[in-house]
């Protein structure tokens, strides 16, 4: 009996090792298509910053809806704590230190980059800023 417990925790630390890997190599993945883009858009980039990123999270823009100046009007100042839309919907935190499963399917990633930075920003977010912003929120 006891041995039966010890190989089902092994399998299960197994299993959580093999997913933890799967998903830093997602985040890894995302990071190098937005870094090519930024690459291609500037031949001079030399990398994305957390700093930069976490300045874009925190900055007020004039461009995007009156009710979202800044991704923080959503998402809260800590990217480890739950967000509410202005409707009142509940969001995940963005950290993956709290939401791992995050920014592992590109499309979705896509899909939220285009739809919240239009609505802070009133544009498309560059590579660039898409690059540090995940880079802030990965390192949370």
């Amino acid at each position: 009996m006891n041995r039966r417990k010890t190989l089902g925790a092994l399998a299960a630390r197994l299993a959580l090792s093999l997913s933890s890997a799967a998903t830093a190599a997602a985040h890894t993945e995302l990071l190098a298509q937005h870094a090519a883009a930024a690459k291609a858009a500037n031949p001079a980039f030399a990398g994305f910053s957390v700093e930069r990123g976490r300045l874009l999270h925190a900055r007020s823009f004039a461009g995007g809806k009156p009710e979202t100046p800044a991704c923080t009007s959503c998402h809260g100042n800590d990217p480890r704590a739950a967000g509410r839309t202005p409707s009142g919907k509940n969001i995940d935190p963005l950290a993956i230190s709290v939401s791992p499963a995050r920014y592992t399917d590109p499309a979705k990633v896509d899909k939220w980059f285009r739809r919240n930075c239009i609505e802070v920003l009133g544009r498309e977010c560059s590579a660039l800023e898409k690059g540090d912003w995940l880079s802030y929120v990965l390192s949370q």
